[in-house]
């Protein structure tokens, strides 16, 4: 989701006549938490959240300010989960429960992930912390998510090839988030702005090629599924699958496992070259 989270400043002013977070109904989060164009902006705002949760997050934003939540604490409670999900899914226990345990924490993530934003943007306290804290939030939970399904595949807690492939794609996926953040690093160290100039374009890459290949990468989308939401789903199903089936190995979980070390080792790869290869960093 969008990073402009949680902060620390005063109380709105009545300049624009918002309530009191304490006198706040649902109709006006979703005014003056959720910004006009919100679920237009398809290359920052997941797609559940298009679907579904910013349909469902300002009743959890209307609650949270009448119990006096800060954005930072939602934060929080959004790393926490996140976390949390990683852990469930690791446990020794039937791969069902633990898989939809798992996949029910990143959907609270993922309503948390909404509701600091919006809770932060209704109180006007966004911050440079907060999206420092949201970037931390999305690291943290996909590690945690990619590493627990590497014991998941191992079937318990106990060292093995299965859960070394699961770190090995915990690791792209950190990867991959370092190498999109640090183009903003860069960029600031060399004194530019942080977004390239040319929108768009500046981020295809020179190379005909480079760039066809890229947007064939991008129409696949294979690269989400070492995404949180979309992971812990496919996590849900292969567990499924396993139940069903009766396999005496997890047999679906471990081609889920094998698929996702793939698509992260790939894409770390992929994704490096294609912005040595844009403009993103002239």
């Amino acid at each position: 989701m969008e990073a402009d989270l949680a902060g620390h400043s005063a109380e709105p002013s009545g300049e624009d006549q918002r309530p009191h977070r304490k006198g706040a109904k649902v109709a006006d989060v979703r005014r003056y938490g959720q910004p006009p164009g919100l679920k237009d902006r398809r290359n920052e705002e997941h797609w559940a959240g298009r679907l579904y949760m910013r349909d469902v997050s300002p009743y959890f934003g209307w609650v949270a300010l009448r119990l006096g939540f800060s954005p930072n604490q939602l934060t929080y409670l959004m790393m926490a989960s996140g976390v949390l999900a990683g852990v469930v899914v690791s446990l020794p226990a039937p791969e069902l429960w633990t898989a939809l345990g798992g996949a029910v924490l990143i959907q609270v993530y993922l309503l948390l992930d909404c509701v600091d934003g919006e809770v932060a943007r209704y109180l006007k306290q966004t911050s440079v912390a907060g999206v420092f804290l949201d970037r931390i939030g999305h690291y943290l939970s996909e590690i945690s998510l990619l590493i627990g399904l590497g014991f998941m595949a191992q079937g318990g807690w106990r060292n093995g090839g299965w859960v070394e492939l699961g770190l090995v794609a915990a690791l792209g996926a950190a990867l991959i988030k370092a190498e999109t953040d640090n183009v903003v690093v860069a960029r600031a160290k060399s004194g530019l702005t942080a977004d390239p100039s040319g929108g768009d374009r500046a981020l295809r890459p020179r190379s005909t090629r480079i760039a066809l290949a890229r947007q064939a990468a991008s129409m696949l989308r294979f690269h989400r599924i070492i995404g949180a939401v979309e992971l812990s789903l496919l996590i849900l199903a292969a567990a499924v699958v396993d139940t069903v089936f009766g396999f005496d190995t997890p047999a679906a979980v471990r081609v889920l496992m094998v698929a996702v070390a793939v698509v992260a080792v790939l894409q770390t790869v992929l994704h490096l070259v294609s912005i040595l290869a844009s403009r993103r960093l002239k």
